[in-house]
């Protein structure tokens, strides 16, 4: 086969020079090509429940499929989908939002990527915490805007402090984008520290808050999630408070995301969307009503499963030489600090310098497959999901410790 000419000069467009293909995605994909090559290898870099999607919402789709419910949907989402959204923000979070206050998209990214094109010009800024997962600072500059990085720290569990947030606001300050339980830290934020940070941005009313809710079952020891309209009534009429089925309900593939937002936002939204996927799937419309009135009785088998490992990962990467894991909150993630490990030298003779050096070395040398903390936005850490079988985290822990044990 001839090699592909390059693409004409210019041909590109420039926005895509400000962003970069998602690095979870990237390297799950060369963990899978090594795998294809022979390699022996552990994914630890997908956020992506091992679980299958339950039985009943199963059926729903099938039933759908067999019921003719396959044609176009309506752009904002099937009404039935809408009012069982509704349904869900009063029964778990306390939120009035009506129906036609609900938005559907193909997946939690569409709904972040429609606010924020449908809202940002150039010169508007977003404040995204960091670590932060890995696609929302380049949606903002996707839609020609300025991310505002801040900077958590391990010693106070990877939060956003009130301090922090009110160095960051700017008279250009339009959006907080605010992610709990956090992909990749698993930090969480008990009520009175959420109300903290409320408290600083109701004094600030252009900056509009897009919460992002995805993790929000997952949540372990007893911990109560709440979010940010729930804490703070004030700020409902400049919240988009994000959601999904994908991480509770092990649908990943079937593309849903939602959110409850002002009704002119979802207008917006709607008008965009119109122009771009249209809708989200018909089929994963009719699963989704089924996954939010049905019932509910796997999500705290989810959180025992997933408790158990975090508690087996934290203890064994904290046996390895040179990292130090704090135990979060909630969902499937640790963020592990490789400080004890930077200057050390790698059996291959590279010296791990940063924490991609030490997610490359690891993988080429035992086969397992993290992700690096730059693509986090904060270093030297890396992120591991541990959203796989106990087997198989045991061994992706041993290698991890023999690496870290062979390192000089």
């Amino acid at each position: 086969m001839p090699q592909a000419a390059p693409l004409p000069k210019g041909f590109l467009a420039d926005s895509l020079n400000r962003i970069q293909p998602s690095l979870t995605i990237a390297i799950t994909q060369k963990e899978r090509d090594l795998k294809a090559a022979g390699r022996e290898t552990i994914g630890l870099a997908a956020g992506e429940p091992d679980f299958d999607t339950p039985e009943n919402i199963k059926e729903a789709a099938i039933a759908a499929i067999r019921a003719g419910k396959t044609k176009y949907p309506p752009v904002e989402g099937i009404p039935e989908l809408r009012a069982a959204i509704a349904r869900k923000f009063k029964r778990e979070n306390g939120l009035d939002y009506t129906a036609s206050q609900c938005f559907v998209a193909p997946g939690g990214k569409a709904i972040i990527f429609n606010a924020l094109m449908a809202t940002l010009n150039p010169g508007d800024e977003v404040i995204v915490p960091a670590p932060y997962w890995v696609s929302y600072p380049d949606i903002v500059m996707l839609a020609g805007a300025k991310p505002v990085i801040v900077q958590t720290q391990i010693a106070q569990g990877f939060r956003l402090t009130p301090e922090a947030l009110e160095r960051a606001i700017t008279p250009r300050t339009k959006w907080l984008i605010f992610n709990q339980p956090s992909n990749p830290s698993g930090a969480c934020y008990a009520r009175e520290q959420l109300k903290a940070l409320t408290n600083v941005l109701e004094r600030h009313p252009n900056v509009w808050i897009l919460t992002d809710d995805m993790y929000e079952h997952l949540v372990f020891g007893g911990f109560r999630f709440s979010t940010v309209a729930e804490v703070a009534p004030h700020l409902y009429e400049r919240t988009v408070t994000m959601n999904g089925v994908s991480k509770a309900y092990a649908m990943t593939g079937w593309r849903i995301g939602y959110c409850g937002a002002p009704e002119p936002l979802v207008k917006a939204m709607a008008k965009l969307q119109s122009q771009a996927t249209t809708s989200a799937s018909s089929i994963s419309q009719w699963a989704s009503v089924e996954a939010l009135n049905g019932p509910q009785d796997f999500v705290p088998k989810f959180q025992a499963a997933f408790e158990e490992r975090r508690d087996l990962v934290v203890s064994m990467l904290n046996q390895a030489k040179g990292i130090e894991c704090s135990k979060p909150e909630g969902a499937f993630y640790v963020y592990p600090s490789v400080a004890g490990l930077v200057g050390r030298k790698a059996p291959s003779g590279k010296v791990i310098s940063t924490d991609e050096d030490f997610a490359t070395e690891l993988l080429e040398a035992e086969g397992v497959a993290v992700v690096h903390g730059a693509a986090f936005g904060l270093s030297p850490f890396f992120r591991v999901s541990y959203a796989t079988s106990n087997q198989a985290l045991e061994d992706a822990c041993h290698r991890i410790q023999r690496f870290c044990g062979n390192l000089r």
